[in-house]
């Protein structure tokens, strides 16, 4: 057991120098932060997916997995002639 509180412990320490420990919780200063925001994280992707339906989820990964650092998945989509329907993902 005394194990398992050291090994919190190091993940504390280095999630305040800035590490990120728990996937998803990037941004957290503290082990527990971060778990707190991967939970929220999850549970807003999880919402979005409800309110959207399958299609809509669909249509707007679509659109995000055309994303680059240099010009957004829109402009991509426009300039590939690729078909992007935003009305199933824009409620």
């Amino acid at each position: 057991m005394a194990s398992g509180q050291e090994s919190r412990k190091e993940l504390d320490r280095k999630a305040r120098e800035g590490e990120t420990v728990v996937p998803g919780g990037t941004g957290g200063k503290s082990v527990e932060a971060q778990e707190h925001l991967a939970e929220g994280r999850s549970r807003g992707g999880q919402t979005r997916r409800e309110q959207l339906g399958q299609q809509g989820y669909s249509e707007m990964g679509k659109k995000g997995g055309l994303s680059t650092t240099d010009e957004s998945g829109g402009e991509r989509a426009a300039r590939e002639g690729v078909t992007i329907d935003e009305s199933k993902f824009t409620k």
